[in-house]
């Protein structure tokens, strides 16, 4: 039977007017606006008094549902969305239209809810994209009474098809949104993590380090109150020491616990963050005004360093949005910054209290081998000299006048002890007003005779480091001239070439075998080594037992551009 040219030409108009429709969806990029478009589209296009579009999601569960034709009053009065059953859900598990001319007749029809317009009429079409389904647009009840004939039916697989494609652009879209946000945030965080991580790294005060890292993350991340928990040194306590927010006086009940007592106690111990929703539940261990002042989420995390768990950070919101997962690890590498930044406190000052140690060490091995023992022989040489003033009073006062021989070199080594430890630098003078400085010192308290030879102004123009590179080298090897070599002359010469400036310091001493220090080589000879090549430079040492030693260091002067004059 041949279809009528009036039939024909309304269902060419019908699609012009589809593909016009569809020209909107493929621009539109907001899922939800898209899927108004659709059930607008739909309900104009098949002169349906309501429509509907349902979209799923990866379980094959309606995730979204944007009605079209009730108003906000009905809408509002319905209790829920659709559930999956009825026609709905025989819609939601097939690949096939439904078309159906009385709802209330249809054996899978399971009613309305309650306060639902009443529905005669019913047309569903799946929304599929290769072997998935997307969602379903549904219709009820043509304006004209009628029921849906075989082309609206048409009509609506065919818009399907277009909203197909147009979902999953949006879709599509959505997650590079997604992702682009947490690419950003990700960024955002390094760069503040970077930032901090310098600040920390630097800083040598621990309470510095707490009050940063702490405002620094509640500023970034807009939270209301923070608190920091660090172990004690018994290892058994936390302690509050730090508290920011002016809502709340403090989150918890008490500013101490025990290493596995309450909430902050068990993070110090098992090392695992928590977070805490203070809208669901209640917790004993927590201030009651806490929860009072609208605190929704509580994160509790350890602080966790290279060497374990140094502290617990507590940080707490009272946005309706809470902390995702993001943010939690977020806030978790910040506290784990401010935990190794307070161990290379603990570290460096470790490291300070060893040195001083050591140190101390050597200044009494020093003393209990050389000046102690000299006064000691003194002594023992007065009291031989006490038995025998009666005896014999020649070989008594030669005795004594040994002890002063004695003592007079033990004033010296005294005196040598206090030139080494008194610390020295250039204030504001260039390396030969330093040297000239250094020279005048030794003379005082060692009685050495020293003689310097080197420019006045040559070597003004030296680089300050460079220049205290040299003249910590200069009054190292003048300390140990003072404590070892015995000597009655020294020699210093200061002088440059092309590219280096040079010093050496000769003595006339008892000198030492060089391979055998090597083995067991001092602080003074490898501090002298380190601070020339910290600067480029590099030192010669040369010494032979009782012929002096020679101590030769040189760094590299600035290489000036020349100037081609045409």
């Amino acid at each position: 039977m041949a279809i009528p040219p009036l039939l024909i030409e309304q269902m060419e108009k019908r699609l012009v007017s589809l593909h016009k429709a569809s020209l909107e969806l493929v621009r539109e990029m907001s899922l939800d606006n898209l899927l108004e478009k659709i059930a607008s589209i739909a309900m104009q296009q098949v002169d349906a008094s309501y429509s509907a579009v349902g979209v799923m999601d990866a379980d094959g569960k309606l995730e979204r549902f944007i009605p079209n034709g009730l108003t906000r009053d009905e809408i509002d009065q319905i209790p829920h969305l659709p559930s999956g059953k009825g026609l709905i859900g025989e819609l939601m598990k097939s690949k096939e239209s439904v078309r159906v001319q009385d709802i209330k007749q249809d054996s899978r029809s399971c009613g309305f809810p309650a306060a639902h317009p009443a529905m005669t009429a019913f047309l569903g079409v799946p929304i599929i994209q290769g072997q998935q389904q997307l969602g379903q647009i549904y219709l009820a009840d043509k304006r004209t009474g009628t029921e849906f004939s075989a082309d609206d039916q048409r009509i609506m697989e065919m818009l399907a098809t277009y909203a197909a494609v147009a979902i999953s652009n949006a879709r599509f879209y959505e997650e590079l949104i997604i992702r682009d946000r947490a690419l950003t945030r990700r960024a955002e965080n390094l760069a503040l993590l970077d930032q901090l991580a310098s600040t920390l790294a630097t800083s040598t005060d621990i309470d510095e380090i707490l009050d940063r890292g702490l405002t620094q993350l509640m500023d970034y991340l807009r939270l209301e109150v923070g608190e920091i928990f660090l172990k004690m040194e018994d290892s058994k306590n936390l302690q509050l020491l730090v508290h920011r927010g002016d809502g709340v006086d403090s989150l918890w009940k008490r500013s101490m616990y025990t290493i596995g007592e309450s909430t902050v106690g068990r993070t110090a111990q098992n090392g695992t963050p928590v977070v805490l929703n203070l809208s669901e539940y209640e917790y004993a261990d927590l201030n009651p005004d806490a929860k009072a002042q609208g605190i929704h989420q509580l994160a509790v995390l350890p602080m966790t360093g290279r060497r374990g768990v140094v502290g617990v950070l507590c940080v707490s919101t009272c946005h309706p949005q809470p902390l995702d997962d993001l943010e939690v690890q977020f806030v978790q590498a910040i506290s784990s910054w401010m935990a190794t930044a307070i161990e290379n406190v603990h570290l460096n000052e470790s490291g300070k209290r060893l040195a001083v140690l050591e140190e101390r060490d050597r200044f009494g091995m020093d003393l209990h081998d050389g000046i102690i023992q000299s006064i000691y022989a003194v002594g023992l040489t007065l009291e031989h000299a006490r038995l025998l003033m009666t005896e014999d009073p020649v070989q008594s006062t030669s005795r004594i006048e040994q002890a002063i021989k004695d003592l007079n070199h033990t004033i010296r080594d005294i005196r040598a002890y206090i030139l080494d430890l008194r610390p020295r630098q250039l204030n504001n003078e260039n390396l030969m007003q330093g040297i000239q400085r250094l020279v005048q010192e030794f003379r005082a308290n060692t009685l050495i005779d020293v003689n310097i030879q080197g420019p006045d102004g040559e070597l003004a123009s030296l680089p300050e480091e460079q220049s205290v590179a040299l003249f910590h080298i200069c009054q190292e090897a003048l300390a140990n001239i003072a404590k070892h070599a015995k000597a009655h002359h020294v020699e210093i010469v200061v002088w440059s070439t092309s590219d280096r400036a040079l010093i050496e310091v000769q003595d006339d001493g008892r000198g030492f075998d060089l391979e055998k220090v090597k083995l067991t080589i001092g602080h003074g000879l490898s501090n002298m080594e380190t601070r020339a090549a910290n600067v480029g430079g590099d030192v010669d040492i040369t010494s032979e037992p009782g012929n002096g030693t020679s101590v030769l260091a040189w760094v590299p002067l600035p290489q000036i551009d020349s100037m081609i004059i045409e």
